[in-house]
């Protein structure tokens, strides 16, 4: 299936595995790229020199097109940026907006730009500066997220911007690649169902936790790290929800010197960060503060299998899965679906226009 999207990456399908910290690692990325879909490596919670192993890694194990999900407002991400194009990536992911000059920096030497953006007004902007497509996230999508719908976010950034947009937030099946398709976009991205395969690094105990949860047991909530960040529901989250902001800082703290040595961050790099976040989402010193929870609790989770101690980053869809799939049964099964959905709507169609009501028989 050829759309805007595949043309551009040069990928068979119009399906991206989305860059998720802790699970997008080497081996889902390599699984995802092999199926034929975009695999997309987390690098956030990498050092530079991890991330150059991983990338390697990726690349020993897949010949095809893959990404790196960047953190726009890094200190290092100009570092990170220049280690993509030197070990040849072929597309930049950006959880921000990447500024005008990155983009150009990247798209100079070649590589792919994808911002994620969940409002009209961010895909206008990044589309403005240059970048090449981008993938818009709707209120179901797990992780940070907003709260306006898929369905009515998605058309108004297909109408507003004339690059490729993939739709995020609510996808699993074929159904909903050709829904997305029918919006205008030319692809879906999907995390928790990529989250959900064999070929994901999560421990198994925490993949039984998102299968057995309902559409219900995914929850949105502030109490993590001050912006909304939808996630299964639990004890952990329960517990976070009912203490005091003082008590949710002094955790931050400990998590925030926790996170700096796994990043490699020294302290003046993790304050000009802080400051770039404060700026660019307009928080308090205790939200940036607090999201230092992220990464972290993330880890307990992700790595460790510590449901007790992590917190679980979740799309609405995680209600509606039920199996653990290989990246590429998974890949072939949605492409297998949309095809027959394409087909039975094809079928629908009938094989003349209808009568004009200019042109109807007279009654009787």
């Amino acid at each position: 299936m050829e759309t805007a999207f595949t043309e551009l990456v040069g990928v068979r399908h119009p399906i991206v595995q989305t860059g998720m910290g802790w699970v997008a690692g080497p081996r889902l990325v390599s699984a995802a790229a092999n199926a034929g879909a975009l695999g997309i490596l987390a690098s956030a919670t990498m050092t530079t020199e991890q991330l150059r192993a991983a990338i390697r890694e990726v690349k020993s194990r897949t010949d095809v097109p893959f990404g790196v999900n960047l953190r726009a407002d890094a200190g290092d991400a100009a570092e990170r940026a220049r280690l993509i194009v030197e070990e040849g990536v072929r597309v930049a992911s950006f959880a921000l907006a990447p500024s005008k000059e990155l983009i150009a920096r990247l798209k100079d030497a070649g590589v792919v730009v994808i911002p994620s953006i969940g409002a009209r007004r961010h895909a206008e902007k990044v589309a403005a500066w240059g970048a090449d497509a981008v993938i818009v996230q709707g209120g179901e999508g797990g992780g940070h997220t907003g709260d306006v719908a898929t369905t009515v976010l998605l058309p108004q950034v297909v109408d507003a911007v004339g690059i490729p947009v993939i739709a995020a937030g609510g996808f699993h099946d074929g159904r909903g690649l050709v829904a997305a398709l029918s919006y205008g976009a030319a692809g879906i991205a999907m995390g928790t169902r990529f989250l959900l395969t064999s070929d994901s690094t999560v421990p198994d105990a925490v993949k039984a936790e998102y299968l057995k949860a309902t559409v219900k047991d995914v929850t949105v909530t502030t109490a993590v790290d001050g912006l909304p960040h939808r996630m299964l529901r639990s004890e952990l989250v329960a517990s976070l929800e009912r203490a005091g902001r003082a008590r949710a800082l002094a955790k931050a703290v400990r998590h925030a010197a926790g996170f700096r040595k796994l990043s490699g961050l020294s302290w003046p790099q993790m304050v000009r960060d802080g400051l770039a976040m404060k700026h660019g989402k307009d928080l308090s010193w205790s939200q940036v503060l607090l999201a230092a929870n992220t990464p972290m609790l993330l880890k307990a989770s992700m790595v460790e299998g510590r449901t007790d101690l992590g917190v679980m980053a979740s799309g609405q869809v995680a209600g509606v899965i039920e199996d653990l799939p290989s990246c590429a049964e998974l890949v072939a099964r949605v492409m297998a679906e949309a095809h027959t959905v394409l087909d039975r709507l094809h079928d629908l169609h009938p094989p003349h226009p209808p009568h004009s009501l200019g042109t109807l028989p007279p009654p009787g």
